[in-house]
């Protein structure tokens, strides 16, 4: 999904929720250090947030997908992610994902 930005204005694509988008900006925002940092190939959106079904007790649920294999970096990204988003992350990688969920989280997730 491309948004285009008006000046200092981006309008908030409207299949989306305004907190899903402002999670999404702000990881494009950190995408460089993302990668850099943490060798993160791609990030992206699943769950209630992906749907606009998201509470205010909700967690963020992301999936990630590294460059090369990751070990304590992984828990450095978790913790670098929630202190970015203000909110609990549930932080996933593919292989990590139940074969059962994984379909329907594939075809939920909004990537970065």
């Amino acid at each position: 999904m491309e948004t285009k930005t008006y000046g200092e204005i981006t309008p908030v694509p409207s299949d989306i929720s305004k907190a899903s988008f402002e999670i999404e900006e702000k990881l494009k925002k950190y995408k460089q250090l993302l990668k850099e940092k943490f060798k993160v190939k791609n990030i992206g959106i699943f769950g209630s947030y992906a749907r606009g079904e998201e509470s205010k007790n909700s967690d963020v649920d992301l999936l990630v997908e590294f460059y090369e294999p990751v070990g304590w970096e992984f828990i450095d990204l978790k913790e670098f992610l929630e202190e970015l988003i203000k909110k609990d992350v549930d932080l996933v990688t593919i292989r990590a994902l139940k074969p059962q969920l994984k379909d329907n989280i594939l075809k939920d997730v909004v990537y970065v």
